[in-house]
């Protein structure tokens, strides 16, 4: 079969950089706009086109999902078939690609792993019990694309638990080989309480050898832990905030693997996630009711009153509107506001707009809030991107309360939008917040240390008093919060920072 041609990438000027430029493979489990149930995926989305913007090369590779439309994104046949590898067992798939932004991307055809209608679980979120073996398939295949497309890089960039197993395969099966020989891997850890914890009788089909299955390395408790088989075999590591790199090296914020963290010591580091402006920008976004700016607020009044129309709340420009998307889950602290929501209603002049779904009895007592509530609550259950934006652009705050939060990437849009965000102080919260000083007015949001329903109810209660108490406060933090910059290109240069530092620990240097 003659070598397929990779497809060709618009032609658009780079950065100039420091260092020659790098080629990159990132292997994902999801994508925007593709398939995303998290900030995995605003990642995997984002980062390409900033290190693209920088003068590298990259490309991307992810399943071909059954609910991805292929004529919507000009999905087009690439290579077929491909034969993967998997320990004694050949399995076959085909290849398709697209090009978003000048990052060509490419999909992995299997309909015996990916034609579903979930990503990682059924509508009940029972997870697939063929997981270990789905993404196993997925980050070999990843690998064998390179070989069979002539693409050798420089860098393989896996992300989470579902792509962890690239840095073993690089040096258990492709340490000397003449396409993969030379890369160096960095795995990056987007929340660390999902390790890929699966049934050891899957370990012979992802063929990484009995002798890796040790307590250092893939086995955990009997089991197979591809996380903590990552974190030994990658060259470099990180996670999506400098704050939450320090929380993971801790027993409790660490879920079991602080110890191999601790041990890769320099090698493992937090670089903040970046916003893509070109999609969360209330100046140009399509998909909000008004544009406006922070020299002209006139839009986000205008978005506020839709918002309110569109949840079923009461029209009045002079009740506070605070704002949530998110999952409905124990991490996120969405219990912890369920207690506090009813007294808030109830003893504050306050409104809340909620867009959700996950945690089954969450989302009963969520659904439901509206008819107990007219006109002082608003839901949908499920998850709606214009009725995200709408929400950022809308309210007048914007409440996180989570018990832990890698990076977060809401409350760095609510900041652009002038939407104050109410957060604990975990994570990339506490990166990207600055706590409001009642004496001066600095600071762009509310924080809050204790993950308690006494907590939430009380700084929720604080931005409500700063909103009709101080509202010369509130514009003051407004404006400092629309000024904030958190977009890819600083971050994009932390990650080529780590691509090099993986190349000179892959060559000893």
């Amino acid at each position: 079969m003659p070598r397929p041609k990779r497809a060709r990438a618009a032609q658009v000027a780079p950065t100039p950089q420091e260092g020659p430029a790098l080629r990159i493979a990132m292997i994902a489990s999801e994508c925007v706009p593709f398939a995303k149930t998290g900030g995995l995926a605003d990642v995997v989305g984002s980062l390409p086109k900033a290190l693209r913007a920088l003068g590298h090369d990259v490309i991307v590779i992810m399943p071909l999902y059954g609910m991805i439309n292929r004529e919507r994104y000009t999905i087009r046949p690439f290579l077929a078939p491909m034969g993967v590898w998997m320990g004694d067992t050949e399995e076959w798939c085909a290849v398709h690609t697209t090009t978003v932004d000048g990052v060509p991307v490419f999909f992995i055809d299997s309909d015996k792993y990916f034609a579903r209608p979930g990503l990682y679980h059924d509508a009940d979120y029972n997870d697939y019990l063929d997981n270990p073996r789905r993404f196993g398939f997925l980050t070999r295949a990843g690998l064998q694309l390179c070989i069979d497309m002539g693409f050798r890089p420089d860098i393989v960039h896996a992300h989470d638990w579902q792509t962890a197993l690239a840095a073993a395969y690089l040096k258990i099966w492709h340490w000397n080989h003449p396409v993969l020989g030379g890369a160096a891997s960095v795995l990056t850890i987007h929340n660390i309480a999902y390790q890929g914890v699966y049934d050891a009788s899957h370990y012979p089909y992802l063929g990484l050898q009995w002798g890796n299955f040790t307590s250092d390395k893939f086995e955990d408790h009997g089991r197979i832990n591809f996380l903590k088989g990552g974190i030994q075999y990658s060259d470099m590591l990180n996670t999506v905030s400098p704050t939450y790199a320090n929380e993971t090296r801790t027993p409790e914020g660490g879920h079991g693997l602080a110890m191999y963290l601790n041990d890769r010591g320099s090698a493992y580091r937090g670089i903040l996630n970046g916003v893509d402006y070109t999609q969360w920008n209330p100046e140009t976004d399509p998909l909000i009711p008004a544009r406006y700016s922070a020299s002209n607020l006139a839009g986000k009044a205008i978005c506020k009153r839709e918002l309110q129309l569109r949840m079923g709340l009461d029209p009045n420009p002079d009740i506070p509107i605070v704002g949530v998307v998110s999952r409905l889950a124990h991490q996120k602290g969405l219990d912890l506001l369920a207690g506090a929501i009813e007294g808030l209603v109830q003893n504050a002049l306050v409104q809340f707009a909620v867009l959700g779904a996950g945690d089954k009895g969450l989302e009963g007592y969520y659904s439901l809030l509206p008819l107990r509530f007219p006109g002082k609550i608003g839901s949908f259950i499920g998850y709606d991107n214009q009725l995200s934006h709408w929400i950022e652009a809308g309210s007048d705050f914007f409440a996180m309360p989570s018990r832990y939060e890698p990076c977060g990437l809401n409350q760095m849009y609510s900041l652009r939008y002038g939407t104050l965000p109410i957060v604990r102080a975990t994570g990339g919260l506490e990166d990207t917040v600055q706590q409001y000083n009642e004496h001066t007015g600095a600071g762009t949001g509310f924080k809050f240390y204790e993950p308690s329903v006494h907590a939430v109810y009380y700084t929720i209660g604080w931005a409500i008093s700063t909103y009709f108490d101080r509202p010369h406060h509130m514009q003051q933090m407004i404006q400092m919060a629309m000024a904030q910059d958190f977009s890819w290109e600083r971050s994009a240069k932390e990650y080529v920072q780590l691509y090099r530092e993986a190349i000179a620990r892959k060559r000893g240097m």
